[in-house]
């Protein structure tokens, strides 16, 4: 498994290096983004959906092409979603993390087929549940925990929502309580059995925590300071972090719910705690807030090959292996993931491989990579169409107001071949 991971990888980068932006604007590309559709969609989302709030701003072949915020960021203050809004990033703090891991990377500070335990030893000894016929029963993994593993998800963790036996020790450990430091986290992560052997299913967890440990061990600093130093300030992302200083709490928005029928403000523990003090624990896997234009900055420099103003963060061939679908064929169980459409995942993204297969998909080019946040936040790039989007919005749970695929939609609007099904990839 290894060598083909090793050798595949090698063959996809060597055969599909993105262009430079050079060559990306020498090309004559008509331009898909209707900035009036995608008023007229947003807008009705708000006063026909419920959404309480939401904005997007989308650049395309290098320009800025759309900018449009609806609704409220507070609805009980009657505060306005604006530009400079701050919001709760959640699980799109994922590709944060793994462009910070892979800084260290092109530093030569570890391999992908590395033994985790290498450079955390408390995974050294980690066993995999079995069944729970007679007992809990637990065995030696198939392979040690790889590096790649903790990238693709396919590490075997637990989360704390599931309800096995590892599931429970899980939560009896409380590896992600607040006072916790990320230290503290991936040893008591590390005493949980895996529900799974390694490298076999896509199971998503605390995968991305632990990269966050790992960026700290392998250099030497705090997570946090780590992403200050190499991302936040090269790339002006001045408004992005886990904590925020009471001169932004007034452009902050509120946390809604959806109860099925309208929704309700969060409560202020759950929508302000985990922003307003400074916890021991830095999590990998959620916990940034930002704005529009500071994750946008992040994700062009993404599109531009890890490079923006001058400013280079990883190589171009480093966005492309994070961009490349890195699931072996043998990962056949994919737990939710198909729901993102015809997708794979690389490393910290998922990666569409196909196009739509029906129209009850959400549009996208083959080739885009992207993720979202629990708060139904969204962001990708398409790198075909030189297209990069972020959606805001404030509301949990994840998905039960239909978002994302009328604002994809309406993004490729003027684009048959990005909508329609393509009978031969079926």
């Amino acid at each position: 498994m290894k060598a083909l991971f090793v050798l595949g990888l090698a063959f996809l980068i060597s055969a599909c290096q993105p262009e430079s932006p050079s060559t990306a604007a020498s090309q004559s590309q008509a331009r898909l983004v209707d900035k009036t559709h995608i008023d007229e969609v947003l807008q009705s989302l708000v006063h026909e959906q419920g959404l309480v709030g939401v904005s997007a701003l989308i650049y395309e072949q290098g320009e800025e092409a759309y900018f449009g915020a609806f609704g409220f960021a507070d609805r009980e203050a009657q505060r306005a979603m604006e530009r400079n809004t701050l919001v709760r990033l959640y699980s799109m703090t994922k590709p944060i993390t793994g462009v910070a891991l892979m800084i260290l990377y092109e530093e030569g500070r570890f391999q992908l087929d590395d033994p985790l335990s290498k450079y955390l030893p408390e995974y050294a000894d980690m066993q995999a549940f079995v069944t729970q016929e007679d007992g809990p029963n637990f065995i030696e993994p198939s392979y040690p925990i790889k590096v790649y593993d903790i990238l693709r998800h396919t590490a075997g963790f637990v989360s704390a929502a599931d309800d096995s036996v590892p599931g429970k020790l899980y939560a009896q450990l409380d590896p992600f309580n607040h006072e916790n430091t990320l230290a503290e986290m991936s040893q008591k992560l590390a005493q949980v059995p895996l529900l799974h052997q390694p490298g076999k299913q896509w199971v998503y967890g605390p995968g991305t925590d632990v990269q966050a440990r790992l960026v700290e061990v392998l250099s030497g600093q705090k997570f946090e300071n780590f992403l200050l130093e190499r991302i936040f300030l090269p790339l002006k992302m001045y408004e992005t972090g886990h904590y925020l200083g009471s001169n932004q709490r007034d452009r902050f928005a509120a946390l809604y719910q959806w109860t099925g029928s309208s929704m309700e403000r969060a409560s202020d523990e759950i929508a302000y705690s985990d922003y307003y003090q400074v916890w021991p624990l830095r999590r990998g896997g959620t916990g940034l807030v930002s704005t529009l234009d500071d994750y946008m900055r992040f994700a062009r420099m993404l599109t531009n090959g890890g490079e923006l103003d001058g400013v280079r963060i990883l190589k171009p061939e480093t966005i492309k292996l994070m961009a490349t679908n890195a699931l072996p064929d043998t990962v056949t169980d994919l737990s939710w993931l198909p729901s993102k459409g015809r997708v794979g995942f690389g490393i910290n993204f998922a990666v569409r491989h196909s196009p739509p297969a029906s129209a009850e998909e959400a549009s996208g080019a083959v080739g885009e990579f992207f993720w979202d946040g629990f708060a139904n936040t969204l962001f990708w790039v398409d790198p075909k169409n030189q297209i990069t989007a972020v959606l805001f919005t404030q509301y949990i749970p994840f998905g039960p107001v239909e978002l994302h695929k009328p604002f994809r939609d309406a993004v490729y609007y003027r684009d048959a071949e990005a909508r329609a099904p393509k009978a031969e990839n079926r």
